[in-house]
């Protein structure tokens, strides 16, 4: 499926790296993600910022604005669903307000094909860790690409120098899940079992919707928090380009059977194109400096596509006020205590 050059116009090129905001209880600056705290409430600036390999690569114009009202379409999904989540609603295309909760520092990963290009990747693992990922021995005989039987659910820690794999064993022993569950009145046992049912729920929601739209949910990550009734709750992100892969469902078959990587609608696109560039996932290399405008254009193209065919809509990009002025609304609206639950 081509990608419309007309969405890369200049017009478009908008793009926010940095926001800076002092007046907040706290700020919490991630990959993609700026947190700004304010007593129960957060206010999740989606900036335009790309990383990949763990490493920062640019940024993507119009991709905050796409994440963010992305994220907010499949967050009223949960609520058909009925799954407790942060969000409350969007304040700007790249501002979400949402509830502040207790974040379990894991990454909860779902995968129902064989792929990926990372050192973390299910197919990375097949090829060098004698089939084994996160504790699970997968099938022999796979070939890149292949869908699993079943999903299977592979965890990551949180590292600052780089998310690690981590077995259901691991996470029940080591004592990442104590406070939380404490905190929510259950054993660490219920606790992570209560989150591997609602990850595999999400994930199956999430495949069936996007089949419904001609494209496959191929993996996807879920974060989760316990909040202060010591309810589980879904944070951060559902089912968007960076946290998923989405192939074009048309030409899957057809690409597999000629041994073809899929068309994607993701992430992994920037992925690939910096590896063919030339960049080894196993050395010191940077990976930015394999990255070009044209790269981060045609990137930009891909996430508006996807929100298109996901929502039937078109992303909202523009807005009169800027990041820092909506920080400063919800700050004083907070103090004079408009702002409530």
């Amino acid at each position: 499926m081509p990608i419309s050059r007309s969405l890369q116009s200049k017009p478009l090129r908008r793009t926010i790296h940095h926001v800076q905001f002092d007046n907040a209880d706290f700020v919490h600056r991630g990959k993609v993600r700026d947190s700004f705290g304010f007593d129960e409430f957060r206010a999740i600036v989606v900036s335009d910022r790309v990383s990949a390999f763990d490493r920062a690569l640019g940024v993507v114009p119009n991709k905050g604005s796409v994440l963010n009202q992305l994220a907010s379409w499949w967050f009223a999904k949960l609520d058909e669903e009925n799954v407790a989540h942060h969000f409350i609603k969007v304040v700007h295309p790249n501002v979400s307000l949402v509830r502040s909760v207790n974040v379990i520092p894991l990454e909860i990963i779902v995968r129902g094909y064989l792929t990926g290009t990372t050192t973390t990747s299910a197919w990375y693992a097949y090829q060098h860790s004698e089939r084994k990922i996160c504790g699970l021995e997968m099938p022999t005989g796979m070939v890149k690409n292949q869908c699993f039987d079943a999903p299977i659910l592979t965890p990551t820690t949180k590292e600052k120098d780089g998310d690690q794999p981590i077995s259901r064993e691991a996470i029940l022993k080591n004592g990442v899940l104590d406070e939380f569950a404490s905190k929510s009145g259950r054993s660490v046992k219920e606790l992570w079992e209560e989150i591997e049912v609602t990850a595999l729920k999400l994930f199956q929601l999430g495949q069936r919707v996007a089949d419904e739209r001609g494209l496959i949910l191929v993996d996807t990550k879920y974060e989760m928090g316990v909040d202060a009734s010591g309810n589980l709750v879904v944070v951060d992100e559902v089912h968007t380009p960076d946290c998923s892969r989405f192939w074009v469902c048309e030409s899957y078959e057809r690409r597999f059977k000629e041994g073809r990587e899929p068309e994607a609608l993701d992430k992994e696109f920037i992925r690939r194109m910096v590896v063919d560039a030339g960049f080894d996932v196993c050395s010191d290399q940077n990976p930015a400096d394999f990255v070009t405008e044209e790269l981060l254009d045609e990137a930009s193209a891909r996430y508006l596509e996807l929100y298109r065919m996901m929502t039937g809509e078109t992303a909202e990009l523009n807005s009169s006020d800027t990041v820092e002025q909506v920080l400063a609304r919800i700050r004083s609206d907070q103090k004079s205590g408009k702002l409530s639950l």
